[in-house]
């Protein structure tokens, strides 16, 4: 039975698509932990790559806490976590935002920094004040890049989600955990064709957010 007999067995189960395992459901929770987990992490590294890049300061901090965040192991930090805060949401959130904060908050703080300095320094001259000259004059510049991150850090999470499976948790993981521990290869294959689907709305989602949110003059560049 080949990968496409799974997918079409596991989506033509009627049984899928109803109940407290049923598909919708699922990913309903999947969607709920990656949303959550992309909120807090832009709440870190949005304002904190904003200001470092608008200054001009700590990018060489930057760079070694993103390098670090990114060498630690997502699952291995989960454990870590259950461990230490047993069963709940908070020890599968952890992992999530130290996996997204780093490409959020480099690529925030590259944006920034990529900016021309000619109408920055217009800016200044005209006495316009910092706060302002980041809210309208780097940030719209900036903004195609900062997406990028977002919708880098995004798919992680949507990827990575499926660890919220091991600590009982549900979403898509749900699938692959229980598919692998019955020995139903049905159930793992249409589970991981499920978040690979879902990272390619959520690139579809910020492509159609770069499309509304960039000015055409900078989307022309």
């Amino acid at each position: 039975m080949n990968v496409l007999n799974f997918v079409n067995a596991f989506f033509g189960d009627s049984a899928h698509w109803h109940g407290y395992d049923g598909i919708p459901r699922r990913l309903l929770e999947h969607v709920r932990y990656s949303l959550l987990a992309l909120v807090l992490a832009a709440a870190v590294g949005l304002p904190v790559g904003l200001l470092t890049g608008h200054t001009g300061r700590g990018g060489n901090a930057l760079a070694l806490i993103a390098t670090a965040a990114r060498a630690l192991p997502s699952f291995g930090l989960l454990v870590l976590m259950f461990v230490l805060l047993d069963f709940g949401l908070l020890p599968v959130m952890i992992p999530l935002v130290v996996l997204a904060v780093p490409p959020i908050l480099v690529t925030t703080y590259e944006a920034v920094r990529s900016v021309d300095p000619s109408p920055v320094d217009a800016a200044r001259g005209m006495g316009m004040h910092e706060p302002r000259i980041l809210l309208r004059v780097e940030l719209p510049v900036a903004l195609p890049l900062i997406l990028s991150g977002l919708r880098s850090a995004a798919v992680q999470i949507v990827s990575t989600a499926t660890i919220a499976a091991y600590v009982s948790l549900g979403g898509l993981g749900r699938y692959i955990v229980d598919g692998l521990y019955q020995r139903d290869y049905e159930k793992v294959v249409g589970g991981a064709t499920l978040v690979a689907a879902l990272a390619l709305v959520t690139l579809a989602v910020f492509w159609a957010a770069g499309r509304f949110a960039v000015s055409p003059g900078v989307r022309r560049r």
